[in-house]
């Protein structure tokens, strides 16, 4: 919220102008009072001019006294009731902050203030944007861009890959994965879909065992007795071996009610009750979690995700437009679709929005009114009076020309009236 300009070296005096056209018009008043007075006696008209400008600039003085009070002393005499923004500084500070919190940052007014404001159908009209497209869209992704640019600049590597590793660790320690696997096994193998998994898996034992032939040829070979070497029997008891595996393997794999098949999907759905119901199950599990997240290799990878978006949000800071298109803004731009073109979905994100900002309001609505009191309260009583000045000076100005005009018009009928009785 910008309550008042920059500080004193970026200030701009706005009511200049108006303030030397003011005194303009007080010392032309006072000139023109002087010369009706000189001439006064030369015709009738005179009395009238010395009449308006001697309205016109007790008005101005007037005015001039009520607009210099308001900041600093006139005329630098401590006059009381003067310089009242430097010497009410803490209690405009204090009203700033109670007028903040009753009229803004309070849940009632930010629920009532959002209860119109569609915010999912903005951003899903933003989302859907062309992204050559000019207008307020470009103008926020650009915005958006910079400012992510900004963020990434005065972060390092490390820092981001740390910020990264902290947050994914996080999530992952409160993954409890022994229940979670059990309940995607169990769910598998209930809709049939471990059943593809299992045919995959007789088939790479059956390369396996292909590729590992001679291996298993010289192993049978081995611990034959030397009466069975020595007749020739030993190569015949591995290929004996051998044919039965194979078999085994092929009648496993065509026939759904094979024993072996039966044995090995009661062996999946025994794991899957014990991931989810048997804590020593539980343990196992968990100590194999904390020692994967402790490893190293999964912090360089954690490391390397940090280094992966750094990079990222590097290009879409530098071509936001390219950063919304490809299938990162192919998905975007679905989204931004769904989100207009489902009523349900808009009211739904609308409605957890509103929630969001009014708990935020609720829990820290307090601590923004304090810090701008608080932030008030620490300026210097000048710089107060000056900045405030600068916002409004440019007006108080204006009723300083009105008040001397004001204040001629009102002289003219006085002199009327005079004139009457």
């Amino acid at each position: 919220m910008t309550i008042l300009p920059p500080t004193k070296a970026g200030e701009v005096d706005v009511a200049k102008g108006p303030r030397r056209l003011a005194t303009g018009l007080l010392v032309a008043m006072a000139c023109l009072f002087i010369l009706a007075g000189h001439m006064g006696g030369h015709s009738p008209v005179w009395g009238w001019v010395r009449a308006f400008a001697e309205a016109g600039m007790v008005g101005g003085l007037a005015d001039w006294f009520a607009v210099t009070a308001l900041f600093r002393h006139p005329l630098d005499l401590p006059i009381p009731h003067t310089a009242l923004v430097p010497a009410n500084k803490d209690r405009i500070a204090l009203s700033m902050g109670n007028f903040l919190r009753g009229n803004f940052l309070t849940p009632a007014v930010v629920a009532r203030r959002l209860r119109g404001l569609d915010m999912a159908g903005g951003i899903g009209r933003f989302l859907t944007r062309p992204a050559g497209e000019s207008g307020g869209g470009t103008r926020l992704r650009a915005g958006l861009a910079e400012a992510l640019g900004e963020v990434m600049r005065a972060l390092d590597d490390e820092r981001i890959g740390g910020v990264v590793r902290a947050a994914l660790r996080g999530q992952l320690e409160r993954i409890e994965l022994a229940p979670l696997a059990g309940q995607l096994l169990g769910a598998a193998m209930a809709e049939g879909r471990h059943v593809p998994l299992l045919d995959a898996a007789l088939l790479r034992m059956g390369e396996a065992l292909e590729e590992n032939e001679p291996l298993l040829r010289a192993m049978i070979e081995r611990h034959a007795g030397g009466l069975m070497r020595w007749t020739g029997l030993d190569a015949k008891v591995a290929n004996a071996v051998l044919a039965g595996l194979y078999r085994l393997l092929a009648e496993c794999a065509v026939d759904p009610h094979h024993p072996l098949r039966t044995r090995l999907e009661e062996g999946i759905a025994s794991l899957a009750e014990a991931l989810v119901h048997d804590p020593a199950m539980h343990r196992r599990v968990a100590a194999l979690q904390a020692e994967a997240l402790a490893n190293p290799a999964m912090a360089a990878w954690m490391n390397g995700l940090g280094a992966k978006l750094r990079a990222a949000i590097h290009r879409a800071a530098s071509d936001p437009d390219q950063a919304f298109a490809g299938r990162l803004g192919a998905g975007l731009s679905g989204f931004g679709e769904a989100l207009e073109n489902d009523v349900k979905l808009r009211l739904t994100l609308n409605r957890v929005a509103r929630r969001i900002l009014v708990g935020l309001t609720n829990r820290h609505g307090a601590s923004i009114v304090t810090l701008v009191s608080e932030t008030v309260r620490r300026w210097d009583a000048q710089t107060v009076s000056r900045r405030i000045e600068a916002v409004v000076g440019r007006d108080l100005q204006y009723i300083r020309l009105n008040g001397t005009l004001v204040g001629g018009i009102v002289g003219l009928g006085l002199h009327a009236a005079q004139g009457v009785l």
